[in-house]
């Protein structure tokens, strides 16, 4: 069984999260809280559960803070006691077990540019990547994902880089009819049969090769450079995958995990 710990996660936080303004006009989106945790701790927290402690966050809109957050992380989390004339000397009590992995976590800051594009950012990191293969996701979805299992499908296809697809839910219930307009069916918000990108990718370092500069959009001429010379493939995850792109996602993502119904809590 190979192990994941020789490998590091790079996490796109760049974005200003344009589509959820309403909560990313004062923080960066990675920061967005579900329960009281950011949802990058939370993708975070799924990558470490596989033994996955070696990050990479490429900063952009609003990236200091995300520093600020790390750099003060027990301070901000646990019950502390300090003497004013020697700061830097904390005492902290309450050490949550959710907490024990996060002491492992060895994370590089990387300023990738305010206006940097996703595939430029990922460019931008090429002189961090010593591993033949890295792990890669966006800063704004949680999945129920087995990061294992990815890959090895990665290692089996030999190829430069594997894709999750997800379904998507519809927002929308679908109503069908019968000739006459009879209604015989309405699904509130089936799940849609095709599949999207839904990030967490497993590149090879020679992903770097397909991205010249900060405009270049990873989604655009690198992956169809990949397609077109069948280097690109698919791991179909049938399981949970939410991105939190709009605040009714905000407000889903929280109901479940104040519920306790959080299915990508696997730690």
């Amino acid at each position: 069984m190979v192990d994941l710990s020789n490998y590091k996660a790079v996490i796109l936080c760049g974005g200003q999260g344009t589509r959820i303004r309403e909560l990313s006009e004062n923080i960066p989106k990675p920061l967005v809280p579900i329960g009281e945790r950011p949802i990058l701790w939370h993708i975070m927290k799924t990558y470490s559960f596989y033994g996955i402690k070696k990050f990479i966050l490429c900063l952009g809109y609003k990236g200091e803070q995300i520093i600020n957050y790390f750099e003060n992380y027990h301070s901000r989390n646990h019950d502390f006691t300090m003497k004013i004339s020697d700061r830097d000397r904390r005492r902290f009590h309450d050490n949550e077990k959710e907490d024990c992995d996060v002491n492992d976590w060895e994370i590089t800051f990387a300023l990738t540019g305010l206006s940097t594009m996703t595939g430029g950012r990922i460019k931008r990191i090429e002189q961090y990547i010593n591993e033949e293969t890295f792990f890669c996701t966006y800063g704004d979805g949680v999945s129920d994902i087995n990061l294992r299992e990815l890959f090895e499908f990665h290692w089996s296809k030999g190829k430069e880089a594997t894709l999750t697809g997800v379904h998507l839910p519809t927002t929308f219930g679908i109503v069908e009819s019968d000739q006459d307009d009879i209604i015989k069916s309405f699904r509130e918000k089936p799940v849609l049969s095709g599949l999207i990108n839904g990030g967490f990718f497993v590149f090879n370092k020679s992903i770097f090769k397909h991205i010249e500069g900060d405009d270049i959009v990873l989604e655009d001429m690198p992956m169809k450079r990949l397609v077109r010379n069948n280097q690109l493939v698919m791991y179909r995850h049938m399981g949970f995958w939410q991105c939190m792109d709009t605040y009714k996602d905000f407000l889903n993502l929280n109901t479940m995990w104040d519920e306790k119904k959080a299915p990508w809590k696997i730690w």
